[in-house]
This record gives C-alpha cells, structure tokens and sequence, in this order.
C-alpha cells in the first residue's frame, strides 16, 4: 500500500514536467503492488494518460482552476474543517511537528494539511496505522470526490483510490447538481452547507469539526 499511497500523492500535486516523465512509473507502481482493484487501476490510467498526452500549460490551468480556485474542492485538509478560524494555525503546527516525528521534511512554502504531503505521511507509516490516517480523513476526502465526480474530472479517480485504500464506507454527502462555478458566492455557500467533520464515526449534531480534528491529532500523536 505504501507505493500505492505515494504514486496517489503524486498523482494529486500541481503537474510539473518532472511528473509527466514519472507517469509510466507511477502506473507499473500501481499494477505490480495490486493495492487497489483493476477497474481503479484503470480509472487512474485514464488520469495519468490525460497528464501524459495533454499540454502541461493546460494541465496546470485544470489543475489550478480546480483545487486552488474552487474553495470546496481544496487540496488543504484543514480548509475544510477550520476554514479561516485561529484554530486552522494551532493544527497546522500541530500536524508539521506530528511529521517531523516520523522525519518528513517539508518545503518552507509547504502546508502540513495539503494532501499529497499528507499521503507521503501516510506512507511512512506501517500499513494499519497509514490505513487508519487515512481513515480518518475519510470523511473530509468524500465530498471532495464527489464533486469532482459531478464534474466530470478524470481526478476523482485519485480520490476514490484513496477512498479505497482507507477501508472506509463512506455515503454520499453531495447535492446532484454542481454549483454555478462562475459564481463564488454560490460556490461558498455550497462549500458551508457541506461541511464534514473527520473520523468515520462523525456527527455534527454531537461532535464540532473542530474537535474530530482535534482527536484525529491526538490519535496522530499516540
């Protein structure tokens, strides 16, 4: 699982020219570990051909467009669940010294809560601990893919192996029909109605997203 997880989080970083010459790699990782079922295997292929023959320029502006522009599709864990609280800073810190703890440098330009560098976490870890990180995640990941689904967009492919990789069932948490893109309002009210909190177990009615990140801390930490 460990290749797995890290060929995903490359898979989910901003394309570079370094990644498009990894694609080959990365797909012969995902078919010799076996981690993930063929049909998703395949699915991820339909990702990786679209990275490999699409112009880089255009890959970047998709990329962008999606994760980075559309605030209910963010990359950044926490985004979902603090947003812009000060509990978002305290987290951050939190997670960056959970990482050094198992010598995961990262980039002075880096968020701890993005997901690919999340996933590499997760790869460092034995195979039920970097099941159960992902876990407990499960539930933030979910929406994310959803709407990615309702859009078409080959990276849904990325989210459900994740997804898979987790062990986690996790329902469908999104309305049928997409926000208006060209309207942010209408895309942040979306993103607000939609909030999700971590742990598989989660209830918003008991439990305040703030506190599931909290304890997935802790877990972290143990």
């Amino acid at each position: 699982m460990r290749k797995s997880l890290k060929a995903l989080a490359a898979l989910l970083a901003y394309p570079e020219a370094d990644l498009v010459a990894a694609l080959p790699e990365i797909d012969s990782v995902l078919d010799a570990e076996r981690a993930l079922p063929a049909d998703q295997r395949a699915r991820l292929r339909a990702l990786t051909d679209l990275l490999a023959r699409g112009d880089l320029i255009e890959s970047q502006e998709r990329y962008v467009a999606l994760f980075d522009r559309t605030r209910s599709l963010s990359l950044h864990l926490f985004e979902h669940v603090h947003g812009d609280s000060r509990e978002r800073g305290p987290a951050m810190v939190d997670l960056l010294h959970i990482y050094r703890k198992q010598g995961l440098a990262i980039a002075d330009n880096e968020l701890p809560d993005y997901l690919p560098l999340y996933l590499e976490y997760a790869a460092l870890l034995d195979a039920a601990a970097g099941t159960a990180a992902i876990a407990d995640v499960a539930h933030v990941l979910a929406p994310v893919r959803d709407r990615l689904a309702q859009r078409k967009s080959p990276y849904a492919a990325a989210f459900d192996a994740v997804l898979a990789l987790s062990g986690a069932t996790v329902a469908g948490t999104t309305d049928a029909t997409p926000p208006d893109e060209a309207d942010p309002a209408a895309l942040d009210r979306s993103w607000e109605d939609a909030a999700v909190m971590f742990g598989p177990s989660a209830d918003p009615t008991k439990t305040g997203s703030c506190d599931r990140a909290t304890e997935m801390l802790r877990r972290m930490n143990a």
